[in-house]
């Protein structure tokens, strides 16, 4: 019965069915209990009722199972604790119960007697306690996923004996001490090992780096000190997670000893063509800028790695929100914050402040030259910051202009939907360009939609979908997260003020990326219209 359209709920007479050995109804629209009946078939072995609408217990009477082998029932609404009566079900080999609202402790003297278990999912539900020592009896197990929980404590050294242990996600709970060094002196076998945001402290042990089977390590949002361990894996930096990846290079989350503020560093891939001449201009650039909206740099790290190679960083603040672009698209990373329509205009203020800026304030012209959600960073505070200055140019101002400063735009590579139309036409790198990109950015944030979406083709880009439903059908093309109000005693602003907003923004947006440079809108002519719609807003 499985992948249909089925409702309503499992009826009670399912238990008449004593010669069943396999039931499937998986992806319906199940709702209700699981009636106890279920606890007669007494012959099952495979029983799925993953991704419904179940809700309450898992039954007791899932123990008379004996004969079961697998049990999924996973992504669905059960609550309570997971049944001890499941050590009774010892032909268990799969067991999947995650994405559900389980809590309490997971039960001692319960999994460790299905000693033939290979694989054992409960992550993403609130359980609490700790890891139970005796899954070290499960002597088979490849796959342990307890991710997504409330889970404290210790990784129990009980956890050695599991040999055959292919997969451990232990992400995102609230597990402390020490990372054990026997993850790296037993469990050879390890291809994925997730520890990340945890409360782990102390040092990486350097047993890590004998298991030559790992493919993923992630051990980023920790309380981790001292060094690196060198050789095996940690010899190839991809393989390490902690927080972004560029086209020059990758960004890594850390700290410095003396410094109280967690830092970012960008690790420029050198192999990579024109990564030199990025960190180059970047440290040139960022050299001899200011600002409250700008990335700030700390430092600057040009010297030979323990390998004889050539290393360059960049050392910044650390933006604990993360970028524009996943909290627009809803990457991994983002921490599930849905942008109000005023934090959607406070974080173009940000940018366009960021842009006069440099435009006008600076003792030269800074074209940025990549202006785009992810390249636009979130502080605690969600004030945006621009940053990524490695295509940025510098141009003299007009008293001081000659033709020896004229960057041909051939030499900038930019993001593809967010280049302006001349610069694929090989025009000079202008701060009209900036606008371009900056308009295209106000667009996206408006409907949610990236310039590339696949709805746009020949002649519907981004900019004409949105000019085309100005004004009167402004609301087909917004995000519809913007539409939320913004609490209980400001919902009659939002009703009368919101279409008004909507298209000053939209028309902004518009403005900022027409497709003759001398069309578009100044920055200081943003500002100016953003603080009218934030006014509106209040």
């Amino acid at each position: 019965m499985a992948s249909n359209q089925i409702s309503g709920r499992i009826p009670e007479r399912v238990g008449q069915l004593i010669g069943l050995t396999g039931l499937n109804m998986k992806e319906n629209f199940f709702e209700g209990t699981i009636p106890d009946s279920i606890g007669m078939l007494k012959n099952i072995v495979v029983l799925v009722l993953q991704e419904n609408k179940l809700f309450g217990n898992i039954p007791v009477v899932i123990g008379n199972l004996t004969v079961l082998s697998e049990l999924y029932l996973h992504t669905n609404k059960f609550e309570g604790s997971i049944p001890f009566t499941l050590r009774y079900c010892t032909k268990l080999q799969s067991i999947g119960v995650s994405d559900n609202n389980l809590s309490g402790n997971i039960p001692n003297q319960t999994f460790g007697y299905i000693e033939g278990l290979i694989n054992l999912d409960l992550s993403n539900n609130s359980l609490t306690g700790s890891i139970p020592s005796d899954l070290g009896n499960l002597k088979h197990l490849s796959v342990l996923y307890l991710y997504a929980n409330k889970l404290s404590g210790e990784i129990p050294n009980e956890l050695n004996a599991c040999l055959t242990l292919i997969e451990l996600l232990l992400q995102k709970n609230f597990f402390n001490g020490s990372i054990p060094s026997f993850l790296g002196s037993s469990l050879r076998s390890l291809q994925i090992l997730d520890l990340s945001n945890n409360n782990f402290s102390s040092t990486i042990p350097p047993e890590l780096k004998d298991l030559t089977s790992l493919s993923i390590l992630n051990l980023s949002f920790n309380h981790l000190c001292g060094e690196v361990p060198i050789g095996g894996i940690f010899n190839n930096i991809t393989i390490i997670s902690l927080i972004g990846k560029g086209s020059s290079g990758t960004v890594y989350k850390g700290s410095l000893l003396s410094f109280e503020r967690l830092i970012a560093v960008k690790v420029f891939n050198l192999e990579t063509q024109g990564a030199t001449k990025s960190f180059m201009v970047e440290c040139n650039v960022l050299g001899k800028i200011k600002h409250r909206n700008l990335v700030k740099i700390l430092t600057c790290c040009s010297c030979v790695d323990l390998n004889g190679k050539d290393f360059k960083a960049i050392v910044f603040d650390f933006m604990p929100n993360g970028s524009l672009e996943n909290l627009l698209h809803d990457n991994e990373g983002a921490k599930n914050h849905n942008l109000s329509l005023l934090q959607i205009v406070d974080i173009t203020l940000d940018v366009a402040h960021a842009l006069d800026y440099l435009h006008n304030d600076t003792e030269q012209v800074v074209v940025h030259c990549d202006v785009k959600p992810s390249n636009v960073l979130l502080d605690n505070d969600m004030v945006g910051h621009l940053g990524d200055f490695g295509l940025a140019r510098l141009i003299h101002r007009a008293a001081e202009y000659s033709s020896k400063d004229e960057v041909n735009s051939f030499t900038v590579k930019g993001t593809v939907g967010y280049v302006p139309p001349e610069y694929g036409a090989g025009g000079l790198v202008s701060p009209q360009g900036d606008i371009y990109s900056y308009g295209i950015l106000l667009l996206e944030m408006l409907t949610g939609k990236r310039p590339t979406n696949s709805i746009f083709y020949e002649n519907l880009s981004l900019h004409n979908f949105c000019k085309m439903k100005i004004p009167n059908e402004i609301l087909e093309i917004v995000d519809s997260r913007l539409l939320m109000p913004f609490s209980k005693d400001q919902t009659w602003v939002v009703e009368n003020n919101i279409n008004e907003c909507l298209v000053m923004f939209a028309k902004i947006g518009v403005s900022c990326s027409e497709q003759s440079p001398t069309q578009r809108m100044s920055t200081k002519d943003v500002i100016k219209k953003l603080h009218e719609i934030k006014q509106k807003l209040y």
